[in-house]
């Protein structure tokens, strides 16, 4: 079951677990220098809208009324991530075109190992592009489609569907029952001592940016893949948003060098615990908006200039300061 709440996909499995839920978000961003740099995590700007396709069926293609799901706007070259929360864990796929945004490799409904082709959440907590090498990605930015920019054409030729494409599993309720009952047994002692396809948009990689994306440590068969619920978000530009929609979109984010400029963080993560995945040769060979504009002989993006980062603040560390523990003997 999927539902729509305040702007984010709500994946929800009672028939499995009543505790097995996530929710995911799409996050406005900066869009990052394409000038080969690898870029730290930008920040989040607030959710994107998000509304129920089929409220708009009329203003809209057969085809995007077949495949249902909700409909988002973007500026043109606008960029995203893709925030995840959850507490029961997940295995999340991830497509754009209905190419995988981990291996380039075209839709497929179950999970795959080999090359792992989901993200496994609460490990993971957001994806902000195409996976092209282990600690790298490029960044989801909002291009039209038959343009040739957006990894869907690049791989595939053709310029067929645009958007997202979100598939959720559930962990299986015998492995997250057994996963509870080891997170017991460790902490008792602590316990007990206290797209119009034709005029729609697609995402094509942008600029480099550090990220890890981990290694499924349960293994495949910890995913109750009878259980799956798949949602389709279609972009749209921000002018066919005031025409489907009657709304008008969110003001532009600022530019990356006005961000920095004002000296406002940016963010990096890091959990040497996990292990990163090596990225895919298929989407490390996809030309970046940048490189595909020169090809074409075209003006170059604008405001995509080098920046310099001024502050990075690291998510991975320990908030707070530390308590110095008592002596096991307090004097009197």
């Amino acid at each position: 079951m999927i539902v729509l709440d305040d702007d984010g996909l709500e994946f929800h499995f009672p028939e499995v677990h009543e505790a097995a839920r996530c929710r995911i978000d799409f996050q406005r961003t900066l869009r990052i220098p394409d000038d080969g740099g690898d870029y730290p995590l930008p920040p989040g700007l607030g959710s994107f809208p998000l509304r129920h396709l089929d409220d708009y069926a009329a203003r809209l293609p057969d085809a995007w009324r077949r495949r249902g799901g909700v409909i988002m706007p973007m500026y043109q070259a606008e960029a995203l991530w893709i925030a995840f929360d959850a507490s029961y864990p997940f295995a999340v796929k991830v497509s754009a075109g209905k190419v995988c945004a981990l291996t380039g490799d075209g839709w497929a409904e179950r999970l795959n190992r080999d090359p792992q082709d989901y993200l496994v959440l609460p490990d993971q907590p957001w994806l902000d592009g195409f996976c092209v090498e282990k600690g790298i990605i490029r960044q989801f930015v909002a291009m039209p489609l038959g343009e040739g920019y957006t990894a869907e054409e690049q791989l595939t030729g053709a310029a067929e569907h645009g958007g997202l494409q979100i598939v959720a599993f559930p962990m299986k309720v015998e492995r997250y029952e057994a996963l509870l009952k080891d997170q017991l047994r460790m902490f008792e002692p602590l316990l007990h001592s206290c797209s119009f396809a034709e005029d729609g948009m697609g995402l094509a990689p942008g600029g480099r940016m550090k990220q890890d994306i981990y290694d499924d440590p349960y293994g495949l068969d910890a995913w109750d893949q009878r259980q799956a619920s798949r949602c389709f978000v279609s972009i749209v530009n921000t002018v066919q948003w005031l025409a489907i929609a009657g709304e008008r979109p969110p003001a532009e984010p600022p530019t990356a060098e006005a961000y920095s400029r004002y000296g406002l963080p940016w963010f990096d993560y890091y959990d040497a615990d996990r292990q990163a995945l090596a990225g895919s040769n298929k989407l490390k060979g996809l030309r970046s908006v940048a490189e595909h504009t020169a090809a074409q002989g075209k003006a170059p993006l604008p405001d995509n200039g080098t920046v310099d980062v001024p502050r990075v603040v690291d998510l991975g560390k320990p908030r707070g300061r530390r308590v110095r523990e008592a002596a096991e003997e307090v004097p009197a």
